[in-house]
């Protein structure tokens, strides 16, 4: 596909993309495919990881590595562009079909509605959530400090996705729905996810694979 080469383009691809957003609950996935890109100090080069795991057992079943360059711009809100034809192809590299996607960044919790997780959802029909390490739009209180506590993220007077302790006494992530996922349903399924430490295991070995195969 043709990818935006300008914010201009790039905020009407995203306007346009969060018209077609459904929040529905999904089947209980099995699988999760956990996503991530990190990128060299320095120059546009990045690298792209997908990580397929059973969510019963957290064993890996599948990964992938893509290795590219980033053809767009730095600018908040739209780092969707500068990673989504590396992820998409990651993905495709996957010898099998996850049932959710999980990734490292934002849902709904974006300015337009349209963050990573979105895109990527209805770019490849799967059901998506973001889950992002840091804060970017919508209001919340402290949730309180145990394993599942949350407190809506708000923006504008509308519900955006959670702000969630994945962990006792662990700072908490903020997760949002992207795609085919309800809103409350993205929680449930971050928490499977989460085994042990803050982010999910899925984005976790994303992160460590992807950060490896940068050094190599």
């Amino acid at each position: 596909m043709e990818w935006p080469r300008t914010v201009g383009e790039a905020d009407e691809m995203q306007r346009r993309l969060a018209a077609q957003v459904r929040l529905i609950d999904c089947p209980a996935p099995e699988t999760a495919a956990g996503l991530d890109v990190s990128y060299a100090v320095g120059s546009d080069r990045l690298v792209a990881a997908a990580v397929l795991v059973e969510l019963a057992s957290g064993d890996i079943l599948a990964q992938s590595i893509v290795d590219g360059a980033a053809n767009f711009p730095y600018e908040p809100g739209y780092l969707a562009f500068r990673e989504m034809p590396v992820l998409l192809q990651a993905l495709e590299k996957l010898d099998r079909r996850p049932d959710v996607l999980l990734v490292d960044g934002q849902g709904l919790a974006h300015p337009r509605r349209c963050g990573s997780a979105c895109q990527l959802g209805i770019h490849t029909g799967l059901p998506a959530i973001g889950c992002a390490k840091t804060h970017f739009v919508g209001a919340y209180d402290d949730p309180g400090p145990r394993r599942g506590d949350r407190q809506p993220l708000v923006d504008a007077g509308e519900d955006i996705g959670f702000v969630l302790r994945t962990q006792q006494n662990v700072k908490p992530v903020y997760v949002s729905p992207g795609h085919l996922v309800g809103m409350d349903q993205c929680c449930e399924i971050v928490l499977r996810a989460c085994t042990a430490y803050r982010l999910p295991d899925p984005i976790r070995h994303a992160d460590r694979i992807s950060r490896a195969a940068l050094k190599n």
